[in-house]
């Protein structure tokens, strides 16, 4: 289960994430995301409570950080995942 809420600020946008960042939640976090971007704002993910993000979660976080989104969360293991995934992506 996955519930992803999006904050419309007028200088970025937030998009919140609680659940779990896995294969059938993907495409709804991607859909929101591309939603968000096209508004053309600063796009902030928030992994706020994700306990599991398996291989697609990953690649879609990886294919965000690229665009420009920036990724942050909470808890050991996400904050643990965007730190590699942002490690990558500034190489």
């Amino acid at each position: 289960m996955i519930r992803i809420f999006t904050t419309d600020e007028p200088k970025a946008v937030t998009i919140t994430v609680d659940g779990q960042l896995v294969d059938e939640c993907v495409e709804a976090v991607d859909t929101c995301s591309h939603e968000a971007i096209k508004r053309g704002r600063p796009v902030h993910l928030y992994l706020r409570d994700v306990s599991h993000i398996d291989e697609p979660g990953r690649l879609l976080l990886s294919r965000l950080a690229s665009k420009g989104v920036r990724l942050s969360a909470s808890g050991v293991y996400s904050s643990y995942i965007v730190a590699e995934i942002s490690k990558c992506t500034a190489q």
